[in-house]
């Protein structure tokens, strides 16, 4: 299966142990196309944990990015397009959270893949250290763009050295 688009993205969301809630989601095509949105819920959530009241509440921008999770599932799929790779950085709960927008990890779209590659994984397989992010942290497209960077950068780096 060919890919049509790398997309990084970066998801902030609420945990207890039991559940996980999509609180917004930021990704970026290679094109350089940008993708931002908060649940309606979101600010909710956020202020559930002193963590996340810290860390994410203050960033959320709230008015036009609040949408239901259906637009952001109808909005992420015209935007992902049919063929996306998905990258993402200590990836395992941004995929559950991104996946549960279409209900079931079998309801993803036909064409989409059923896993996340991670950034944090291919640094660490090939012993690179991945450049600080700089700026906003813990807001999902400021995230997500850092992602990317960090991700072509480690790309030129492994190629570069031969890694």
């Amino acid at each position: 299966m060919g890919v049509d688009v790398r997309i990084w993205y970066d998801t902030e969301f609420y945990e207890d142990g039991r559940t996980i809630e999509l609180i917004s989601i930021g990704l970026v095509r290679e094109d350089g196309a940008e993708y931002y949105a908060e649940t309606i819920l979101g600010a909710h959530f956020a202020s559930r944990s002193q963590w996340l009241r810290d860390n994410v509440l203050r960033h959320l921008r709230q008015g036009d990015a609040v949408k239901t999770t259906n637009t952001i599932r109808n909005e992420i799929l015209a935007f992902a397009g049919d063929k996306p790779e998905f990258w993402a950085y200590y990836a395992d709960y941004d995929w559950v959270v991104l996946c549960q927008l279409f209900g079931r990890m079998i309801d993803l779209p036909n064409n989409w893949p059923k896993w996340c590659r991670d950034l944090k994984q291919l640094a660490t397989y090939h012993g690179v250290q991945l450049p600080a992010q700089e700026g906003i942290e813990h807001h999902a497209l400021a995230d997500a763009k850092w992602l990317r960077d960090a991700h072509l950068w480690c790309e030129q780096y492994i190629n570069t050295n031969g890694l």
